[in-house]
């Protein structure tokens, strides 16, 4: 059976698709509740509502699992279409009146999302108070699928695959280096080897992180495989990271930029690896071909005009 949605003559509000698209994302009545800032019943009202008003069934309840039926999946393609054109026509209008607002999803990888990107955001919404932002952190390589699945309008990261379906562009340089503690016998020094590194407990970050996969790309270069670390822990943030190196369970590499306030405060150290560099830049990435609304435009000019 093929569905059509413009043969649908019964009524059919915005609002009601865009919980249905929620429902479509998180496949859980109650995420898309807490999402939408609505309670359980009526987001579950709304959506047998909308199969009612178009004589489809467009969930199965399977178990606790939502599942969706050949009419749901073409309301759900068809419905976050409306969604963005909705959004895009509202931010223009309001930009005729020298108004900028609207809802921008971001995605940041870790380092970014600490400590580069909630400055900008600040620095934007004192400018333009009727906007909203939000900000997902996570690691690069799920912040690139969100962007490439349409779930953010924009994404930051540390490490970045050439995907010709996204738009790269280099935003901020950052440098890797070796986090010790105060007392360990490197923290004097300005730069050790590579070898040394071996004979050394390391913390390393989860796969996924744009941390590990630089460093793992100019070990690699260097003739040099981080499976010949002594790994005694995989930690899934930077404080985790940090935390771990201040008890001293081991070494590590993460951000200058995650180091600053210890080393102020002579809780840790940084070290460099002689003849290994591990400069790299943060990336802006985004869906190519995704227009793009006044807001994000806008967004996007604040950050290239304040970047350091």
């Amino acid at each position: 059976m093929h569905y059509e949605l413009n043969s649908i003559e019964r009524t059919m509000d915005l609002h009601q698709i865009e919980i249905f698209c929620s429902l479509m994302k998180s496949r859980s009545f109650s995420k898309a509740a807490e999402a939408l800032y609505l309670t359980q019943p009526t987001v579950s009202g709304h959506s047998k509502n909308l199969e009612a008003e178009l004589g489809v069934t467009l969930l199965d309840r399977i178990g606790k699992r939502l599942v969706p039926t050949e009419a749901g999946e073409v309301l759900f393609r068809s419905g976050q279409k409306l969604l963005v054109l909705r959004d895009k026509t509202r931010q223009e209008i309001a930009s005729l009146a020298g108004t900028i607002t609207g809802l921008l999803k971001i995605g940041a990888s870790t380092i970014p999302g600490a400590y580069v990107i909630p400055a900008y955001i600040g620095s934007f919404k004192k400018r333009y108070s009727s906007a909203y932002l939000q900000l997902f952190i996570d690691d690069s390589a799920r912040v690139t699928e969100s962007v490439l699945k349409g779930d953010l309008h924009i994404g930051f990261v540390g490490a970045c695959t050439a995907d010709p379906r996204l738009e790269i562009h280099a935003f901020l340089k950052d440098e890797l280096v070796v986090a010790v503690t105060p007392n360990h016998p490197w923290a004097r020094k300005k730069y050790i080897t590579l070898d040394a590194i071996v004979k050394e407990s390391f913390v390393m970050r989860e796969k996924g992180s744009g941390t590990r996969r630089i460093m793992e790309e100019r070990f690699e270069k260097a003739g040099f495989s981080s499976a010949a670390l002594h790994c005694v822990a995989i930690a899934g943030s930077n404080d985790a990271i940090l935390q771990s190196v201040k008890a001293g369970l081991g070494i590590s590499i993460l951000s200058i930029r995650a180091l600053q306030d210890d080393i102020k405060a002579n809780r840790l150290a940084a070290v460099r690896i002689k003849g290994i560099p591990l400069e790299r830049n943060f990336y802006v990435i985004q869906l190519k071909g995704r227009s793009r609304s006044p807001l994000c435009r806008a967004f996007l000019n604040t950050i290239l005009l304040e970047k350091k």
